[in-house]
């Protein structure tokens, strides 16, 4: 100013502009606004007009990243909120004052700017303008540019302009320009080393240096907390009490916890109410579409929210995306190639094109043991199957998916009954879905009879024994002449408890022997678990003759003829059986198989006395059961050792081994497992002296568990126990006089010997000298039926027995007592039975 004035005009600068440029060069704080007046814009970014729901951590991880890198691209699906997540990081880094320590986070002390390119279309000089209109920069052409008729692109001058600043901006929607975006913020991060960008994008950038955070979908606690909060507001009156919180908790869950879907589903909370809504989100696209009206047209409805990602995709990413909403639950990457594979899309390009789709946060990836795993959200299947059945390839792809999942289970088939059994039973697990809807929506009846057939083996290993009837039958509908179906079918129909296939022919249907004999085999452990062990033997012999010449078949059937001799307490058979049966599955390296001759060889060592041996099997059971993930199997072991427990009078270790099996039993739908479990608490506390307990235990057995003959008389046996101890004389003569006619129908002279006990019990209440002797005449017969069987009662065992014979031991003296005690171990079970009913029935 001094060389223009003396230039131009030939005079001195004032005193008031002298003092001015010496209080320039002394920096004097009185040069800044005064007191109260504001200094310019330090940012644009919006106030918020509502909370923000589950996002702590991520905006202190956003923050964080913020302070080591300079370009941070928040990337997530459709309506997650990465611009919500964006401008709330970017609004608490605004408001830190411009000279705070930086450990409180990354310092911009230039401004914190939203640029916002969802309505941008063009390339980057037009971004370079869109973003220096909103920095307010002028079109003034900066000192150093080129010469005269040289062109000055306007990204070239925003990066000029921003190359002494520290200033952050936010670059909201960039997937739509993606290329632009990416090629713009590398030009303005290379020339001013001060800058940093936060973008929002369905995709990354793609940049050197570029820091990718995934922005989420809400935890399921975190969208309930949500939705309520939206609805609340749109609906007075809503809360989420006990009537409204299931159908809450389904909306969220089926909504994926993706914000924008909640937001709009509140809105209908007014009009239809929270279960009627959850109930029409098979037609969400019709339900949601009502947004708030400030929002963006492509935030106005769930399915504008999904045709923004859609436009964006090349044909080929279309046709994959619409293809991969066949897959259920997600699948793996030659599932992908498999089903998406066809017109279009050749198979070598599936690969590439999932990836990008993945980029595009339109494809979720999760890695997994068998490698990584690919499902669309939801809503984003919903919308894929619609643009699916318009281009009419529905019934196509669901082909192509079926035999995809047929080879698979066909693969797997054999594999798990082999040393491979743990990984393959891994793998089928992480397909249950596809193998559901493969079979649901099944557009080859054959081939669908052959899936079935192929999952038999899986279905059962993993106890999904209600579902594998279900789909059984269903097939059989549609392919009613596999008679291979038709056996397997029966079996799992035992299996879940009904006895209405008890007796199958030959399914002469099947030419393969083996295949024959192992569906037989099958039918016959079902009979078994329904409590038929007569017909179970019948069938299984059958079985054998057919499996002959298969090692695995023939360790099968000797498992359940080793679980049969047990019922009818052959104990040399159960031995024989049992200890070869568990070689071949060893040599076979099939855990399943041995797992199933724990039972019976872990109860022999039991009866026999041997608790070191009994508990040595259990626990390698457990650990098997563990090991392969099988729940109803680790249930029955937690049964074993519970009343292993018991036998060493441990009854607090009892009572949780046994609460375990029940709690995991019930878990699975294991009813046999839950009455194993109920039967041992009932156990505990009787012998323990909890009566009132014992009692309420077996009643429970009686009214809503009980099936099995075996079953049946335990129950009458310890309900008749627990009568005698509360001396009820009569209701324990009647619970042990049904119970002994229940024994006697199975033929199992331990179960009998039990009875007698029972009844001796019964008899010694009254305390006079004649029901006394047939007291202990019931004792002897009970000793000499064990003894006939090679399973005296060991001292662990004999609490019971011990307790009566004090009794009758005082009524009648020791010697008259070891006389007629005697006597008793020479009568038939046949004689004890009518001694028992002669002497009883009048006091029952």
């Amino acid at each position: 100013m001094r060389h223009r004035l003396t230039d131009e005009f030939g005079v001195d600068p004032s005193p008031e502009l002298a003092a001015l440029h010496q209080a320039i060069l002394r920096q004097d704080a009185s040069l800044g606004p005064p007191p109260g007046v504001p200094d310019r814009p330090r940012a644009n970014l919006p106030a918020q007009l509502t909370a923000l729901v589950g996002r702590r951590n991520a905006l202190e991880e956003v923050d964080k990243l913020l302070s080591g890198a300079r370009l941070v691209t928040l990337i997530g699906p459709g309506g997650v909120g990465k611009t919500r997540v964006a401008v709330e990081a970017a609004t608490r880094i605004a408001a830190r004052a411009p000279l705070e320590s930086s450990s409180q986070g990354p310092q911009f002390p230039d401004g914190v700017w939203l640029v916002e390119l969802a309505d941008q279309r063009a390339g980057v000089a037009d971004l370079a303008q869109a973003v220096a209109a909103t920095l307010g920069l002028s079109g003034d052409v900066p000192a150093g540019s080129p010469g005269p008729g040289t062109p000055w692109a306007p990204a070239d001058r925003l990066a000029a302009a921003l190359r002494e600043r520290r200033i952050l901006l936010v670059l909201d929607n960039c997937e739509q320009v993606v290329d632009p975006a990416a090629e713009l913020a590398d030009l303005l991060l290379r020339a001013a080393p001060g800058l940093g960008v936060l973008a929002t994008s369905r995709e990354p950038l793609g940049l050197a240096g570029e820091t990718v955070y995934l922005v989420e979908p809400l935890q399921p606690a975190d969208a309930i907390r949500l939705f309520t909060e939206r609805a609340t507001a749109s609906a007075p009156g809503f809360a989420l009490d006990g009537e409204t919180r299931e159908a809450v908790a389904e909306i969220c869950r089926r909504l994926d916890g993706i914000p924008l879907a909640l937001e709009l589903a509140a809105t209908r909370v007014r009009g239809l109410g929270a279960r009627e809504l959850a109930a029409r989100l098979e037609d969400r696209f019709r339900v949601l579409t009502a947004g708030q009206r400030g929002a963006p047209a492509r935030q106005q409805t769930l399915r504008a929210m999904i045709d923004w990602s859609w436009e964006l995709l090349s044909e080929p990413e279309r046709v994959v995306l619409r293809r991969l909403a066949v897959p259920a639950g997600g699948c793996t990457l030659d599932a992908a190639e498999a089903v998406c594979a066809g017109a279009g899309v050749p198979r070598e390009e599936v690969l590439d094109l999932v990836t990008r789709l993945v980029d595009r946060s339109l494809v979720v990836m999760a890695d997994s043991p068998a490698g990584p795993r690919y499902r669309l959200l939801e809503s984003v299947a919903a919308y894929a199957t619609e643009r699916l059945r318009e281009a009419e390839e529905l019934a196509g792809v669901r082909e192509r998916h079926l035999r995809h999942y047929l080879d698979l289970a066909e693969q797997a088939e054999p594999q798990l009954r082999g040393p491979r059994q743990q990984a393959w039973l891994g793998r089928l697990d992480a397909e249950a879905a596809n193998f559901r809807s493969a079979l649901q929506e099944a557009v080859l009846p054959d081939a669908a009879a052959r899936l079935a057939t192929a999952l038999c083996w899986w279905w059962l290993l993993r106890g999904r024994l209600s579902e594998g009837r279900r789909a059984l039958s269903a097939v059989l509908a549609v392919a009613p002449e596999a008679a291979e179906l038709r056996v397997l079918e029966g079996a799992f129909t035992l299996l879940t408890g009904d006895r209405s296939s008890s007796r199958p022919s030959l399914p002469s249907g099947i030419d393969a022997p083996v295949r024959r004999g192992r569906a037989l085999w099958l039918h016959a452990y079902g009979l078994f678990h329904a409590g038929l062990p007569d017909a179970s033997e019948e069938v299984n012999a059958r079985a054998l003759d057919l499996l002959a010449t298969d090692e695995w078949g023939t360790a099968a059937v000797l498992g359940l003829r080793a679980m049969n001799a047990l019922a009818r307490g052959d104990l040399d058979a159960v031995a024989r059986d049992g200890l070869r049966s568990a070689a071949l599955f060893r040599e076979l390296g099939d855990r399943w198989g041995e797992l199933q001759t724990v039972s019976p060889l872990s109860t022999l060592a039991e009866i026999k006395g041997d608790y070191t041996e009994a508990a040595r099997r259990q626990t390698e059971g457990l650990r098997i059961a563990q090991e392969l993930g099988l729940a109803a199997e680790v249930a029955a072991r937690h049964s074993g050792l519970g009343r292993l427990a018991l036998l060493s009078h441990d009854w607090d270790r009892a009572h949780d081994l046994h609460e375990r099996a029940l709690q995991l039993a019930t878990e699975q739908g294991y009813v046999y497992g839950e009455v194993h479990a109920v039967m041992g608490l009932a156990l505990g506390a009787r012998r323990s002296g909890d009566l009132d307990a014992a009692e309420a235990y077996l009643i429970r057995l009686r009214d809503e568990l009980m099936s099995s003959a075996a079953g049946e008389h335990l129950l009458l046996v310890e309900l008749g126990f627990t009568a005698e101890l509360r001396e009820d004389a009569a209701r324990a003569a009647d619970c042990q006089l049904r119970g002994l006619e229940v024994a006697r129908s199975f033929g199992e002279l331990r179960a009998v010997a039990l009875s007698f006990e029972g009844l001796a019990g019964a008899a010694a209440l009254s305390g006079d000298v004649g029901r006394a002797e047939s007291a202990a005449l019931l004792l002897g017969a009970a000793d000499a039926a064990r003894r006939s069987v090679g399973a005296p009662l060991p001292p662990a065992e004999r609490g019971d027995v011990d307790r009566i014979m004090a009794v009758t031991r005082a009524v009648l003296g020791e010697a008259a007592h070891a006389e007629v005690f005697l006597r008793g171990t020479r009568l038939t079970p046949q004689e004890a039975a009518h001694l028992a009913r002669t002497v009883l029935s009048d006091a029952s």
